[in-house]
């Protein structure tokens, strides 16, 4: 009889499988998904050509991924790894929610058509909830009721959504026909026909994203502020 001691035969268990490794999981489809998005845009990536690159035929993805739409998601959750942390103690809850804005800005330019990926989609992962949570949080410390914080932070983040689509779709891959439309309004102005229009033609033909998010993220972090100051009533007894 073996003693406790004696190591058992394993080998059947213990032997690697023939051909390949496994080289397909979560993780890894995602992030080569999203350097073929940085490659090609959002356009081009499709299921075949994500296996092609893997090295897979394309019906093994759909063990982790049910749909294309299913991909966007867990790829839009991925962008936001970035974005769920605390923003800074010291400053006020105004700078607080101006920073989660920024910050969603930029995880969605850290990626060709990022905007595009992220809208429509409603991940429940730890990325997106995480910051969904720190943002309606920072609202309601600043007096919002949980209904009222929840509406403003989809207000905040409909807002960074729309805004970075308009501005992806100009830079840098689209810059050739953003100069074409610029062109084709200057012409436009250059008539008369539209003097309010033509007075502001310099902002309306300019390409300085930043400044034109920052305005609007003032725009609603002072309507905030001045919701937040508003005298609540009282509810009826």
């Amino acid at each position: 009889m073996s003693s406790p001691s004696t190591p058992r035969r394993t080998e059947p268990a213990a032997r690697a499988p023939r051909g390949r490794p496994a080289r397909l999981d979560r993780t890894r489809t995602v992030e080569t998904a999203l350097e073929l998005l940085d490659d090609a845009g959002l356009d081009a990536l499709t299921m075949r050509r994500l296996a092609d690159a893997m090295g897979v035929q394309a019906g093994a993805l759909y063990r982790y991924f049910a749909t294309k739409q299913d991909l966007l998601t867990a790829m839009a959750e991925r962008m936001l790894a970035a974005c769920a942390d605390p923003p800074p103690a010291q400053e006020d809850w105004t700078g607080r929610l101006a920073d989660l804005a920024r910050r969603m800005r930029t995880a969605l330019l850290g990626h060709r058509d990022g905007a595009r990926v992220y809208a429509g989609t409603h991940s429940t992962g730890e990325n997106t909830l995480g910051f969904a949570d720190t943002l309606v949080g920072t609202l309601r410390t600043a007096g919002f009721t949980a209904d009222d914080a929840a509406r403003a932070a989809y207000a905040i983040v409909h807002f960074t959504i729309g805004h970075t689509l308009e501005e992806q779709a100009a830079l840098p891959h689209g810059a050739n026909d953003a100069a074409a439309d610029v062109q084709s309004l200057r012409q436009a102005l250059a008539q008369g026909h539209f003097p309010h229009l033509t007075a502001a033609a310099h902002v309306l033909t300019s390409t300085d994203f930043a400044a034109h998010f920052e305005y609007g993220l003032r725009l609603f972090i002072e309507g905030l502020r001045a919701e937040s100051r508003r005298p609540r009533e009282s509810p009826s007894t």
